[in-house]
């Protein structure tokens, strides 16, 4: 019995040992847990998109405590997660209005061509190196989905060569914008109620040659809008959403019929996926 005494006090000294270390260890190196960082970041969706801006919902969370950021940043969150971020800091937040992505372009198999078969990889980003793309708009969407692979919510399809948004399940992240090699995905506030489909700035006469469904600047709706809330400039029409009152107008004006009323149109304005 005596032969296991020694082993035994042995551990129990090296384990007294090692217990003092760490609770020594603890204490040096302890660091103070931000009770507000923690509150901020359970309150964010975790989604990590960076629509905020930042690296995601960590670094959201530190400019917020650090009160370098304002709270209505979260798009996925919306007016929700903004008031729980005001409460936490103590502040009052307005509401915050919800985001949508759209996309301007109507563009589909039907209006419009391809100037070649091109036979590569199935990206749009790989297919803006062949000459702008395949189609003949320069500035049309090229179809191939790159924007529907980044959707984490489902809300992109590719429907008869066109990428087209379902709002109800679009939380405004953005991943979709830096996606499109084109540009032609933008957020818009969910009350704007009118937008244009379409981002060429060819001439009216080129993009009668290329797309059915392009604006030609003609200029009937800044003739016909009562508020006076659409330009033309460089060849295109733009709405002034401000000054916009949704009398759909305009809409009703548009020989192409290139101006969209949102956002339950984005749903029907193609066919089949393709």
């Amino acid at each position: 019995m005596e032969q296991y005494v020694l082993p035994i006090l042995f551990f129990l000294l090296v384990g007294a040992v090692v217990g003092l270390l760490l609770t020594a260890a603890s204490k040096v190196f302890h660091v103070e847990t931000d009770e507000k960082l923690a509150k901020l970041s359970e309150a964010l969706p975790g989604a990590n998109c960076g629509g905020c801006g930042y690296s995601g919902c960590p670094g959201y969370a530190k400019a917020l405590a650090a009160g370098e950021a304002p709270p209505d940043l979260c798009k996925p969150g919306g007016s929700e997660t903004a008031e729980k971020i005001g409460e936490i800091l103590g502040i009052e937040v307005g509401k915050v209005e919800k985001v949508t992505a759209f996309v301007r372009c109507n563009g589909n198999c039907d209006a419009t061509e391809d100037k070649f078969v091109y036979i590569g990889s199935g990206s749009c980003a790989a297919i803006e190196r062949f000459y702008n793309g395949k189609g003949k708009c320069r500035a049309g969407c090229h179809g191939m989905g790159d924007c529907t692979r980044v959707c984490e919510n489902h809300c992109i399809s590719v429907k008869n060569g066109v990428a087209v948004v379902d709002p109800t399940n679009c939380t405004g992240c953005g991943k979709c914008v830096k996606a499109c090699p084109n540009k032609l995905i933008i957020l818009i506030n969910e009350s704007q109620r009118y937008m244009v489909r379409c981002s060429s700035v060819d001439t009216g006469k080129d993009t009668r040659k290329i797309c059915r469904n392009g604006c030609i600047s003609c200029g009937i709706c800044v003739k016909k809008c009562p508020q006076k809330a659409i330009t033309i400039d460089e060849n295109h029409a733009y709405i002034n959403t401000a000054v916009c009152t949704g009398c759909g107008i305009c809409q009703t004006a548009c020989p192409v019929g290139c101006i969209a009323m949102l956002p339950l149109e984005q749903k029907a304005v193609c066919s089949d996926n393709v």
